[in-house]
């Protein structure tokens, strides 16, 4: 089945364009002391420098090569948004599992919980965090995937009680297989299509998020990304610089939104058969 998907993802045009999309981004984030031209953090002393033969994007206002740090804030926006996004498809299906396996009080606990944390603006809290803890990356990894698994979490409750009425299911539960093993065994090889769609979905909002965030100025001053290179350019929108720092930090973020997007339709479509177009 899941080779099936994997075939069907590749010959989905939406598919095969978002997933052009994340590689050239995955190499770019992969590569980039070898694509950069200089030192993202080195002071050449030409300041707003236009592009040319040895500035590609030119340069700041402190004479900083924009081209070398759009490539390596490539590198902290991916690792962001996939350690936010593994820890929130990890929470989404440890609660939803364990309460559709368990049911009963935790359950209904569960539920509840999920209820009351899809209240909260997770925007004004991270930046409330934010202001008293460092923020750090891997500050900012946890406080996104707390505000994303909620969702997902009900997914995959909906979706393990259904594969609790299958019949492998219920003969393993009379032959007392203990919960870890349902789990693991019956649960969790299902769910991996699943998975991979919340872990996309997740990754493109906190794409989005970590880069409003760093735009906020609610980041680690010592990372290079493409949110904080927007806010750094903003100032300077009077001038010509705009159209080699603002714009080519925005489209970076677009095109990977883009291509996760692209993905995540393209995996809707193939995993729901009544999205798929109609063979004549």
């Amino acid at each position: 089945m899941h080779i099936r998907i994997h075939k069907e993802l590749l010959e989905n045009n939406l598919g095969q364009l978002g997933l052009f999309l994340l590689g050239l981004i995955l190499l770019t984030a992969l590569f980039a002391p070898f694509i950069a031209n200089h030192n993202p953090l080195a002071y050449t002393g030409d300041i707003f420098q236009p592009p040319d033969g040895k500035y590609w994007l030119g340069t700041n206002e402190v004479g900083q090569d924009i081209w070398s740090q759009l490539v390596y804030g490539a590198r902290t926006s991916l690792t962001i948004a996939a350690g936010a996004a593994l820890l929130a498809a990890a929470l989404s299906l440890l609660a939803g599992g364990s309460a559709a396996i368990n049911g009963g009080l935790l359950d209904r606990t569960i539920m509840r919980t999920i209820d009351i944390w899809l209240v909260l603006p997770p925007v004004i809290v991270t930046i409330l965090v934010a202001s008293y803890l460092h923020p750090s990356r891997l500050l900012l990894m946890v406080l996104l995937a707390l505000f994303m698994w909620p969702g997902g979490a009900r997914i995959i409750r909906t979706q393990t009680l259904t594969l609790k009425t299958k019949a492998s299911y219920a003969a393993a539960t009379c032959f007392g297989a203990s919960q870890p093993y349902l789990l693991t065994r019956h649960i969790l090889p299902e769910l991996a299509p699943t998975l991979t769609a919340l872990f996309i979905q997740y990754s493109r909002r906190a794409i989005f998020m970590e880069s409003g965030l760093s735009f906020f100025g609610i980041s680690d001053p010592s990372l290079l990304s493409w949110g904080k290179m927007m806010q750094q350019a903003l100032p300077y929108t009077y001038l010509d610089v705009w159209q080699w720092w603002l714009v080519p930090a925005g489209l970076a973020v677009s095109i990977t939104i883009a291509g996760l997007a692209f993905t995540g339709l393209a995996l809707e479509t193939v995993l729901d058969p009544r999205l798929r177009p109609e063979k004549r």
